[in-house]
């Protein structure tokens, strides 16, 4: 669950802090408060897009952190260790920071981790409600996903998709097979010709570089030359080398040895000293001697290289790129000139590969059957407990929108798959039927839900669908839109239960739903000085029965919304 959420100037938040508990959090507050920021806040830990919009009016930097207990979360845990994040005992530790000069930073348990991870993250800590997400349950493709993850079937349904992803790459390979001969001709003599073009100049790896260096060595042998003499003559042939200085040296502290023996040390080291340079030198004129040089040699060498940029140029800019050209190329090659056994060969594949998705997309049609049935009942039962007794609910399956049509390509099967239609997502795609009152027809959820219905529906959808066996953290905001009186207390009675094995923090204008919080939180916007701030205040007692007052009654309280607060509570 989410402990501790702490905020650094973003927006019209300075620093603010805020302590959540288990059970039910209810964030209260007037319209424009900042609750919004709050949510944003923690939507940022969850991957979602840093805007530098969201710095506070004359600050450079904005920091969020969140403290989420995961102990026991084995998948979790696992997740961190596969992406070389330390596990700490029982606590993951959460920081984005917004820089209004360049990129902002990502910590996990404070390593620095990508955006990409946090999104992975997401799903194993904090299942986000929103406004938006209750219109995206218009989507039948939304709809057909929430059926499968009800059904567990995200597994089998990700097989279909591979299977269809298969067919989909032996289709695009059959129809390019079916070219012209003159076009598939010309095709080959490019291929040809470039195969040819590589061949005559038979490029090695790294041929380019070992060449180059040999050809800086031909082309300033005359100053190695020069050089390696210079050197020794300084160091040893000279009458006043450095060898010759440095003997008489030696001598002279050998001298000086024996009348005091301390020097015997500098003595050995100049000795040594001596001896390093004779290597030296004898390094130096083994290389001199070895030193040639060859036009012819040199003149081959340029030949050579510039037929090696010639080929880097037309076929990529390294021999390694210019060799996987020639092995594509001759594999290209390959199947051009064997066309028709390549198209057997394809032909063969595909079947196989139609019939896999076949069954794969049966077993995931059953599968979807049977979670249908099984939620439609679940959902009568719990429509009944958000007010809506009334109301019917169904899903429909319809044949899958789109896809590869088979009767396009029928030469290739037999007549029993001329009218099959394959689809990413299977053999048909789930739609959500429903009625609000009773008598009217079922219809599309898109046609006939209001906001206040989506929002129950959402709920109870969300409280049935992918149960994870670790408690969450479901964070509903704006579930109380067109909502009031008895069907707001009938949601809050619903977000109660939900709280009881999973963490819940709501965002609610309803007192009949913040009457049920385990942690009452109200979100303040207070004007300090020339600036505007936003605190929270952490609800108790009095203080509860006063938001909650407010939250009926408007700006002006009166001794008969405070005596009304006061029973709600009560009766809680």
């Amino acid at each position: 669950m989410l402990k501790l959420l702490t905020i650094s100037n973003l927006a019209v938040i300075s620093h603010l802090q805020v302590e959540f508990g288990e059970g039910l959090n209810i964030l209260s507050g007037e319209t424009g408060s900042g609750k919004s920021i709050i949510l944003a806040s923690l939507g940022l830990l969850l991957g979602e897009r840093a805007s530098l919009d969201l710095l506070r009016t004359g600050e450079s930097r904005a920091v969020v952190e969140g403290v989420f207990e995961i102990e026991g979360n084995n998948p979790l845990q696992a997740l961190l260790r596969e992406s070389g994040i330390e596990v700490l005992e029982e606590d993951l530790i959460i920081k984005r920071e917004i820089v209004a000069n360049g990129r902002g930073k990502v910590f996990v348990n404070n390593q620095s981790a990508t955006i990409n991870l946090l999104k992975t993250i997401q799903p194993h800590i904090i299942d986000v409600h929103g406004q938006g997400e209750q219109q995206s349950l218009l989507s039948t493709g939304v709809q057909t996903s929430m059926l499968d993850a009800y059904s567990k079937s995200e597994s089998l349904r990700k097989k279909v998709e591979a299977r269809f992803e298969a067919v989909a790459q032996l289709v695009a390979e059959l129809e390019s097979l079916k070219k012209s001969d003159s076009e598939r001709l010309q095709m080959l003599d490019l291929i040809d010709y470039q195969i040819n073009e590589i061949d005559r100049v038979q490029p090695k790896l790294e041929e380019d570089a070992e060449l180059a260096t040999e050809r800086k060595l031909l082309t300033n042998a005359e100053k190695l030359t020069t050089l390696c003499t210079e050197i020794t003559s300084f160091l040893y042939d000279d009458d006043e080398s450095v060898i010759a200085r440095l003997s008489q040296s030696a001598r002279r502290l050998d001298e000086l040895a024996t009348i005091d023996s301390q020097f015997s040390v500098q003595s050995e080291q100049l000795a040594t000293a001596k001896y390093a340079i004779e290597d030296a030198v004898f390094i130096i004129r083994d290389y001199a001697d070895k030193i040639t040089y060859s036009a012819t040699r040199l003149h081959s060498i340029e030949e050579r290289l510039e037929a090696l940029e010639r080929l880097k140029r037309k076929y990529g800019g390294t021999l390694t790129e210019v060799l996987a050209h020639y092995e594509k190329m001759n594999v290209r090659q390959d199947e051009l000139r064997n066309s028709e056994n390549h198209e057997k060969a394809l032909v063969s594949s595909l079947t196989e590969m139609v019939k896999g998705y076949r069954a794969e997309a049966l077993k995931l049609t059953e599968t979807r059957n049977k979670a249908a049935h099984e939620l439609e009942k679940k959902l009568k039962k719990d429509l009944s407990e958000v007010a809506l007794e009334k109301s019917q609910f169904r899903i429909n399956f319809n044949p899958p929108l789109g896809g590869i049509n088979f009767s396009q390509i029928r030469q290739w099967f037999s007549s029993e798959t001329e009218h099959l239609i394959l689809n990413r997502l299977g053999q048909e795609y789930g739609e959500f039927y429903f009625s609000a009152n009773k008598g009217e027809e079922l219809r599309p959820m898109s046609a006939v839900a209001s906001g206040g219905e989506l929002s129950r529906l959402m709920l109870i959808l969300k409280s049935n669908i992918a149960p994870t066996p670790y408690p969450r953290t479901l964070v509903f905001d704006e579930i109380d839109t067109g909502i009031g009186g008895r069907v707001a207390d009938a949601v809050g009675v619903r977000l109660k239960r939900l709280a009881k094995s999973n963490q819940v923090i709501c965002v609610t204008h309803q007192a009949q739903i913040a009457r049920y919080a385990d942690v009452h939180l109200q979100v303040v916007k207070t004007v300090q000085g020339q600036r505007t701030l936003t605190t929270l205040n952490r609800l108790e007692a009095e203080g509860r029965v006063n938001e909650i007052a407010r939250m009926m009654a408007g700006a002006n309280v009166t001794d008969i919304s405070i005596k009304y607060a006061r029973q709600l509570l009560n009766n809680e």
